[in-house]
């Protein structure tokens, strides 16, 4: 992925703003009455809800009594850098809004940890198998728009084979393995790519087989993003057929925190789970 990432200099912007804020021993209505807005736009700004604009920059700087004049030229370049077009122009119209937020996070991570309990994770799909998925979940899906979200998971993909790729925890519940997309070949195919990928140093994959029963987020499939940014907080990502959710209060990153630790404890090991998948794989190659 080429270009700057907005959703990333986005975040810096607003927890940088937030630290310069309660630095100047300021409530948001006091920045908000400063600024001449209102506190919602204080806290969007906070929250990478919306874009910063430069005045808006220079003018909280100055009400923040910020000093640093290098600093102040490093926030309003980021503003500018949040307000570029990112992705949707990249890619073009891929039928959703959060998919470019999305896409900009896993971009900048250094951890990714995911759960999928119904599919396989999308950076670890073949191409034949992401179209039927995608065909799948989204039966009125324009064709176009079916192929640009295609291209666009397939280019998803080279994060794993970076120089620097982030470490990759999956969790994958055995009904993933054995769900038919598309038909035998493909999941044959499908599963052989996941072997290979899951032999990567950077990358661990564990099965939750059927024999682990009811488990902790067994109904809740989610995508947890760290960065090495360490003021950037951690963010958890989940999805409903009508819905996204990026979460990243404490108390909510705690549940998905215990989550991943209960999760470790009922999957397979990584050597274990991909005996597994190869089992699953041999069953799909005879059919």
């Amino acid at each position: 992925m080429a270009g700057t990432n907005v959703t990333l200099r986005r975040r810096q912007l607003a927890s940088r703003l937030r630290e310069l804020r309660h630095a100047a021993d300021l409530t948001v209505e006091q920045a908000a009455e400063e600024l001449l807005c209102s506190p919602a736009k204080i806290s969007r700004m906070e929250t990478a809800q919306r874009g910063v604009s430069q005045r808006d920059v220079r003018d909280l700087c100055r009400i923040y009594r910020v000093s640093d004049e290098n600093l102040v030229r490093q926030l309003m370049n980021w503003a500018r850098e949040s307000r570029l077009p990112g992705l949707r122009q990249e890619y073009g119209d891929l039928g959703y809004d959060a998919i470019y937020t999305f896409m900009d996070l896993e971009a900048a991570a250094s951890s990714i940890t995911e759960l999928q309990i119904n599919y396989l994770p999308a950076l670890f799909q073949t191409e034949e198998y992401a179209r039927a998925l995608i065909r799948g979940l989204l039966p009125g899906i324009e064709q176009e728009v079916l192929e640009r979200r295609v291209e666009a998971r397939m280019s998803r993909q080279n994060l794993l084979l970076r120089n620097d790729p982030p470490r990759y925890r999956t969790f994958i519940d055995e009904a993933a393995l054995r769900r038919v997309t598309g038909d035998p070949a493909i999941m044959e195919a499908q599963l052989e790519r996941l072997l290979v990928l899951g032999q990567a140093p950077h990358v661990t994959v564990q099965v939750i087989p059927f024999t682990a029963g009811p488990y902790m987020c067994a109904d809740d499939p989610f995508v947890m993003f760290k960065f090495k940014d360490q003021s950037l907080p951690d963010v958890v990502y989940r999805e409903s057929l009508d819905r996204v959710e990026y979460l990243e209060r404490p108390n909510e990153l705690a549940v998905y925190r215990e989550g991943v630790d209960r999760l470790r404890a009922v999957a397979l090991s990584p050597n274990e789970s991909l005996k597994h998948i190869a089992g699953a794989k041999t069953d799909f190659s005879t059919t």
